[in-house]
Order: C-alpha cells, then structure tokens, then sequence
C-alpha cells in the first residue's frame, strides 16, 4: 500500500509563511505529477497547485503569486510553500501523487490530508 506521509503547517498567524511537505517512497515518484488540493469547512475540495514529472507548474488564479509548488526527486518529496497567509486559506490540505505509464495501469494516491489555520 503506498502512502503519502504530509508534513508542516498547523496554526500560522496571518500574513506567515508555511511550507507543507508530501513524501511517497515509490520508484516512479520522478515520473509522476504531483498535486495539492484543499478543502475548507463548507466548500467543495479544490486544486491548489500543480506540477508536472517534467516540472511544469501550474496553479489557479485564486492562489497565484502566493502558492508556490516545487519537488525533489531525490528525496520523493513535493512541497508546498503558502506565503501572506489569509484566514480564508484555513483547509485540510491533501497532495495526490498520478502516475500514468506508457503501459500498465495508471496509479493515483491520495495524502491523509493535514489541518492548517490561520486565525482571523
């Protein structure tokens, strides 16, 4: 059973910095994209975050010049970096970890998922 062990956050005050970690002890880690979700109280779960096997990032509007998605092969680890906290951005946060092979099955995980607040 693969997992993904997150790591980082908790209670940050407004205006901070976080930077949440996701590792997956899996041979393809290098060969698969890499995602952030979150899920506030009352909303529906939303992607934060993206980046690629090949490093390509993307992110949605919403989060941009704020959210900042990166990995290291290395250590099988994604990182998420949140600077200028806003309370609004108070969420269980999940990474996902998608491999499709040219041949074979794809394989999808999700994280546990951790509780991050920034108080009002």
């Amino acid at each position: 059973q693969v997992q993904l062990v997150e790591s980082g956050g908790g209670l940050v005050q407004p205006g901070g910095s976080l930077r949440l970690s996701c590792t997956a002890s899996v041979s393809y880690f290098s060969s698969s994209d890499l995602t952030w979700y979150r899920q506030s109280p009352g909303k529906e779960r939303e992607m934060v975050s993206g980046i690629s096997y090949d490093g390509r990032t993307n992110y949605p509007d919403s989060v941009k010049g704020r959210f900042t998605i990166s990995r290291d092969n290395a250590k099988t680890t994604v990182y998420l970096q949140i600077d200028n906290l806003e309370p609004d951005d108070t969420a269980v946060y999940y990474c996902t970890l998608d491999y499709r092979p040219g041949w074979g099955h794809r394989r999808f995980y999700w994280g546990q998922g951790n509780q991050h607040t920034v108080p009002s």
